[in-house]
């Protein structure tokens, strides 16, 4: 496959991967310093296959989320052709399959073949693939062939590794002979090393203090959203024996962007940040909400209502209820569409009984959550009980109950009569049809 966007890093400046430090924030910090390419943390591969990728309009940004929410990798246009996407794996198909999730947005993909950590090389990643040339050579051969963006990998030299990766990448055999021939000529890295820090010692409080600064207010507190245990992370390992200041101190101490801010003098400018961000989320929530209504199908019948399980009886929910009323009445079992906004990531879901829609108007954190809010505005508007605990007496628990009795008593001899009841349950909620469009 032909390489479509160059990544040259012959006398360039490039900001190497690091572990919870090469975050959005800090790379287009090193960026605005000079940097020609920066790659970010190492992210692994079985994580990143659980993600969506997201369309951040807030913060202008593609986010990677995890079913929990979590961001796990976060980019933006301006680093799309200097950022490499370093991944953490042992496995040719979900290197690539990870490769292809990310491709458009990245400018390379970065296999690491060097952490010597336990919780990689126990996974086979990292230094552990240094033992496994073949390996190397599917994954490497897997995703020259997969992708259109150029691959490097992360390695420590040694003669086998250095031959595998030659069967891959031609050019890379010269590459690493003129490395190799560079430090055995004795090239003075650490003399260049030493003069550095001791030029970067001798730098005046103030400017540090405003390096920090331009850090916290453009990129890590503020404009990127960056979680302020990150943000306080990268600022104390810049800080170091600065720690003991009073204003190191304050750092240590915050609980909060806000705060690490105020260190900086910026709250102010952390306020009208943040204010900026609001209003600009009501605007697109705004204007979201009229294209819904633009939209929306008029037959569907609406409330706003939401699932709150502490009101039911454990196991017992509206779906449940919904789908024994269709069975009694002979309908189709219920049908669920479920789609989720990407502006916030809520889910919102619309289900079919009777040839009838119905929806809640809120919107929900979760799929389920969403589907169940749904059948309630079924059930009520049917006018049919919904199993709440202030219903009274619930003829599902009754059901289960007489279940869980009858299984006792006939029973196999060598079966576990400990197992629990909701294991076998009698009642199965139906499946949902959901359809949850890529943003």
């Amino acid at each position: 496959m032909t390489v479509n966007t160059p990544l040259c890093f012959r006398g360039k400046k490039i900001l190497a991967p690091m572990v919870r430090v090469g975050t959005l924030p800090m790379r287009l910090l090193a960026l605005d310093y000079g940097a020609d390419v920066v790659y970010c943390e190492e992210l692994i591969d079985i994580k990143m296959l659980q993600c969506k990728r997201v369309i951040n309009e807030v913060l202008e940004t593609v986010d990677f989320v995890a079913p929990n929410e979590r961001i796990v990798f976060r980019t933006c246009e301006r680093e799309r052709e200097h950022v490499v996407f370093q991944m953490g794996s042992a496995d040719a198909e979900r290197a690539l399959a990870v490769a292809k999730l990310v491709e458009s947005d990245v400018a390379g993909i970065d296999i690491n073949m060097g952490c010597p950590k336990e919780y990689s090389t126990k996974a086979g990643m990292g230094a552990a693939l240094l033992s496994d040339p073949d390996k190397i050579e599917s994954i490497l051969t897997t995703l020259v062939k997969g992708i259109c963006k150029p691959v490097t990998c992360k390695i420590r030299i040694l003669p086998s590794l250095v031959k595998s990766c030659q069967n891959n990448q031609s050019h890379l055999w010269v590459e690493l002979n003129m490395l190799l021939r560079r430090l055995h000529c004795g090239l003075p890295f650490r003399h260049d090393c030493e003069s550095h820090q001791e030029t970067m010692c001798s730098t005046e409080d103030k400017f540090v203090w405003c390096v920090f600064k331009f850090f916290v207010s453009l990129h890590q507190a503020v404009r990127y959203d960056n979680h302020y245990t990150n943000t306080k992370y990268c600022l104390c390992q810049m800080l170091r024996e600065q720690l003991e200041t009073t204003q190191g101190k304050r750092l240590h101490a915050a609980q909060s962007t806000q705060e690490i801010c105020e260190v900086f003098e910026m709250g102010d400018f952390y306020e009208e940040t943040t204010a900026i961000f609001e209003a600009k989320k009501t605007s697109l929530e705004t204007k979201m909400q009229d294209e819904d209504d633009q939209m929306e199908d008029p037959d569907v019948i609406k409330m706003a209502v939401r699932f709150d399980k502490r009101e039911y009886p454990p196991q017992i929910t509206p779906k449940m209820y919904l789908l024994e009323w269709c069975r009694k009445e002979k309908h189709p079992q219920p049908v669920y569409e479920t789609v989720q906004r990407p502006l916030d990531r809520l889910f919102c879901s619309v289900v079919t009984v009777a040839e009838r829609k119905y929806r809640s108007t809120l919107w929900d954190k979760s799929k389920k959550l969403a589907e169940q809010a749904a059948a309630i505005v079924c059930l009520r508007t049917l006018g049919v009980p919904e199993g709440k605990l202030c219903e009274g007496e619930n003829h599902l628990v009754n059901k289960r109950k007489r279940g869980d009795q009858e299984r006792l008593i006939s029973r196999d001899p060598g079966e576990d009569p400990a197992e629990p009841s909701h294991k076998k349950g009698n009642f199965i909620e139906g499946t949902s049809d959901i359809s949850v469009p890529k943003v």
